[in-house]
């Protein structure tokens, strides 16, 4: 052992090793320190490898070209289509409804869901689908998205733990087995160890999560943002509006908006209309005039005539008032906004009503009311002249709300209410976006196109029918943490290339050689966990497997509990935000430091390696 001990220190101070783990001490003090941002200590690991002279040109910006890196940019887009097109929106809303509000159900049934998921697809896919439903999740239910994206990525690594396919570092075991011994694992060989895991995941991330509470919340990010429900009670708009249902027989049927002249008639102004359609409701916000109203659609309205007789017009038109409740704004959100909008100082609006200006012929929004001197008006606000200083509350679609920024000539827009981060402005498109998600999930199953093709089909499907643009996909990449991951791709390079890889297994053999058995596991499972740390985790099975299987065939035992100690070991990389593109990935979306994922990591990886030393062994016997 001392003349190991000897060697080792002898190659580490005559090769560019030396370097090679000099770089990676100082990459992870920078790390934990969190002084530089992540992707900047990156780039000058990057620019460090290069001046030092121990990788090549081509090998230390290798990354840049890596498929996975590829892969990872395009399921960033993925999601995006899924926002866009409220996909994101509508599951989280089943989750939150299933889980009636509760935090705790909520982590329960995600963590399922993407573990589920993810044991027939990429980690990576499943994270990526995900991460919008879970940034919604937090906006709905007010909590740092800290509190939820860990068990995320948590879920996703211990996916690659539940079926044969689920993760690459599987595979490359199972072939290694059967080309070493001719012994095939089922599909479902780590399916028990997974559950067991999972189980174990859940209640130990429900304890965790406590641990990644901060003073930053999601109250700063809309400190001073109104949201939808603060605007309905500012304006006193429950007061105001009515709901009515059109019944068979009205003379509204087959009748534009516009030729009714409800405003001009009856003080009525239609804020936008509920129609079902293909058993799920839209509303109609655009063009109003140009609609015709149909049997039993719904008709929100703003009363500003306070003596209209409700119960007569509603019976003279065939017409039901139904209770209007917040709900009817709220549920609107993702089509319809509100916004505050002021003229400015030198606007020709000022002294014309909202009337004369034709303001819903010109912007095409509503305006509901009107604030003076901190006061609501009250009456008929469309033959107001407006007064600088008014604030206007303007209603419609998102899309014209968006673009009464492009306005300062006349009007000033205030700040945007919280609701608008839920706009899906490809609503009519989320058919699609399922069909893409379906043809990549099946190809990603199946194999029949490497993963980061099957990416590529589902965006460019996406873009094809309109699900995203490319102003909103590349804005979508999380260019952070891909710079990240490509910037740390050259110390497994460098490992491989110096020989400290080889070097630190062949180190390991010779102290451990005459252990007991599960100690050998352990010992195993913490080389994997480590050699995982700085290269991928295919690459640490394709190092470790056959290591695993002769050291079992030296100990004349079964070889399978032994390779699967090296395949559970390669994706249990929860300790740090660079040991799986899994973990990169919800790092800035999250708000995580280095040390987020070394405190909770290093426990979990602990409690997993215990579970699977002494469970697989009693799975798979010796």
């Amino acid at each position: 052992m001392l003349a190991s001990i000897l060697n080792l220190n002898t190659t580490l101070f005559n090769s560019s090793l030396f370097w090679t783990l000099t770089f990676l001490i100082i990459a992870v003090i920078l790390f934990i320190r969190n002084k530089l941002r992540m992707d900047i200590v990156a780039l000058l690991v990057i620019l460090a490898f290069n001046l030092s002279g121990i990788l090549t040109i081509q090998e230390t910006f290798a990354g840049f070209s890596d498929p996975n890196i590829i892969l990872i940019a395009l399921l960033f887009i993925v999601g995006e289509g899924l926002v866009r097109t409220g996909i994101a929106y509508q599951v989280s809303e089943w989750l939150m409804k299933v889980a009636k509000n509760s935090e705790v159900k909520v982590l329960v049934l995600l963590m399922l869901s993407v573990a589920g998921l993810g044991a027939f697809m990429s980690s990576t896919g499943i994270v990526a689908i995900f991460i919008p439903v879970v940034l919604v999740i937090c906006q709905q239910m007010n909590i740092s998205p800290k509190r939820l994206m860990m068990p995320l990525s948590v879920a996703g690594l211990i996916s690659g733990m539940m079926t044969l396919i689920a993760t690459a570092p599987n595979l490359v075991v199972n072939a290694e087995l059967i080309r070493e011994t001719n012994v095939r694992l089922s599909f479902f060989s780590f399916t028990p160890i997974g559950i067991l895991i999972l189980i174990l995941g859940i209640f130990y991330m429900l304890i965790a999560r406590r641990w990644l509470s901060d003073s930053t919340t999601d109250e700063d990010s809309e400190e001073n943002k109104h949201s939808i429900k603060d605007l309905i009670d500012e304006y006193h708009l429950q007061e105001r509006t009515r709901s009515f249902i059109v019944h068979q027989g009205s003379d509204f049927i087959n009748t534009p908006v516009g030729d009714l002249h409800l405003r001009t008639n009856y003080g009525l102004n239609i804020l936008f209309i509920e129609r079902w359609k293909r058993f799920r409701p839209i509303f109609l916000t655009s063009f109003l005039s140009k609609i015709e109203i149909k049997e039993k659609d719904i008709l929100l309205v703003d009363v500003s005539d306070p003596e209209l007789n409700l119960e007569e017009f509603c019976q003279q038109h065939n017409l039901e008032v139904v209770e209007i409740r917040q709900q009817n704004f709220t549920r609107t959100s993702k089509s319809m906004g509100m916004v505050e909008i002021t003229p400015t100082p030198t606007s020709d609006y000022l002294g014309h009503s909202v009337s004369e200006l034709k303001f819903r012929s010109k912007y095409r929004l509503n305006i509901i009311g009107i604030k003076r001197n901190n006061e609501i008006l009250e009456g008929n606000i469309a033959e107001e002249p407006l007064k600088a200083g008014d604030l206007l509350l303007a209603v419609g679609d998102w899309k014209f709300i968006q673009e009464m920024r492009n306005k300062t000539y006349s009007f000033f827009v205030l700040d945007y209410p919280a609701e608008i981060e839920r706009v899906s402005p490809a609503q009519s498109q989320a058919p699609h976006a399922l069909l893409a998600i379906f043809i990549m999930v099946f190809l990603m199953v199946t194999g029949i196109v490497p993963n980061v093709v099957a990416a590529l089909i589902a965006c460019l499907m996406l873009a094809q029918f309109r699900c995203i643009d490319a102003k909103s996909a590349y804005s979508s990449i999380q260019w952070s943490s891909l710079i990240l991951i490509i910037g740390m791709m050259p110390f497994s390079i460098a490992l491989q290339k110096t020989g400290g890889v080889n070097l630190a297994i062949d180190y390991l053999l010779t102290i451990v050689g005459g252990w007991e058995t599960h100690l050998l596991l352990m010992s195993l499972f913490v080389a994997c966990a480590v050699v995982g740390l700085f290269i991928s985790n295919t690459a640490t099975a394709i190092l470790m497997a056959p290591i695993a299987i002769e050291m079992a065939n030296q100990l004349k035992v079964s070889p399978v509990p032994f390779a699967m100690v090296v395949a559970i070991a390669a994706s249990a990389a929860f300790m740090t935000p660079i040991s799986s593109p899994v973990n990169t990935m919800v790092l800035g979306l999250g708000g995580y430091k280095f040390s987020d994922f070394v405190k909770i990591g290093v426990p979990f990886t602990v409690l997993v390696m215990l579970v699977t030393v002494f469970v697989v062994p009693v799975l798979f016997p010796l």
